[in-house]
């Protein structure tokens, strides 16, 4: 989110127009901001657990509304 937020900023204050100098500035951001990560000592976007998948829980939000009792 940090690294989309700084390159649609960027893009914006360069006033960049095209999409090759478009997909330049959002290399240039990523690599940047993986460099920042790992001098900081963070941990790499790949090396992040994964979330559960939208799917799976909506499913579980629904099955668990379907088996709340209702009230009286």
């Amino acid at each position: 989110m940090f690294r989309a937020t700084q390159t649609e900023e960027k893009l914006k204050r360069d006033q960049v127009k095209n999409k090759t100098q478009a997909n330049q500035t959002h290399y240039e951001v990523g690599k940047k901001v993986r460099q920042t990560i790992e001098e900081l000592g963070g941990t790499m976007p790949e090396n992040l657990p994964t979330e559960e998948s939208i799917k799976k829980i909506e499913k579980k939000s629904k099955n668990s509304l379907e088996k709340k009792p209702t009230k009286k």
